[in-house]
């Protein structure tokens, strides 16, 4: 096989979805792309390395085709929060170990630059516009790498982890936790993934702080 940087992401993500974390590893890299191991260090300095080309891809792959500058700002930031949330649950595996990096690489520049330009549009200054840019990512990344350790979870944990919403929480009516007790019948909502209310608290807030906009 002609080796690339593609073909070794490609391979890296294939290998991590299947077996986890561990299987990023030169050796077993090596052994899938049939090739002495030392080969890989023509492309990447290292694994860690790798990951933040796997990362960056993941990143590229869920921002293909995103065109800001065609819809309102909010509109354009939730697109794109989706987007990258979105590529992350597709790699579960991977996201847990790559979602909080910074990649340095080109998909990742130009993901910064465009959601950095919308709150710019929105009209905050550039300092504000980078602070809050920060909070929107590390809340989209965040949930990200928490609803995709989720889904990593053997089917029967996390099931058990959704049932204990509606089984021992609300069974705790009348044990010294009124709170509990009277939103019983809602704690249903606990289950699965809070990403799309966060985002849209966010969103909401930003609105309201933002200065001025232009479409």
């Amino acid at each position: 096989m002609l080796l690339s940087e593609d073909v070794i992401v490609d391979c890296a993500l294939r290998l991590v979805g299947q077996h986890g974390p561990d299987a990023l590893s030169v050796r077993r890299l090596g052994a899938a792309l049939g090739c002495d191991p030392s080969a890989l260090y023509r492309y990447f300095h290292d694994t860690d390395d790798l990951l933040l080309a796997v990362a960056d891809r993941i990143i590229g792959e869920a921002m293909a085709g995103f065109e800001p500058d065609r819809m309102p700002w909010q509109d354009a930031l939730r697109e794109m929060a989706l987007r990258i949330h979105r590529g992350y649950r597709k790699q579960p595996r991977v996201a847990a170990l790559a979602a909080y990096r910074v990649t340095r690489r080109p998909h990742e520049i130009r993901a910064v630059d465009a959601g950095i330009g919308l709150l710019r549009r929105a009209g905050f200054g550039d300092a504000d516009a980078v602070r809050h840019y920060s909070a929107f990512v590390d809340t989209v990344l965040g949930h990200a790498a928490l609803d995709a350790a989720h889904l990593a979870l053997p089917p029967e944990r996390r099931e058990a982890d959704d049932r204990a919403w509606t089984g021992a929480y609300a069974e705790l009516a009348g044990t010294g936790h009124p709170h509990l007790a009277a939103a019983r019948t809602e704690l249903r909502l606990m289950a699965g993934s809070s990403f799309e209310t966060a985002l849209e608290l966010i969103l909401n807030a930003l609105g309201a702080a933002a200065p001025g906009s232009t479409p």
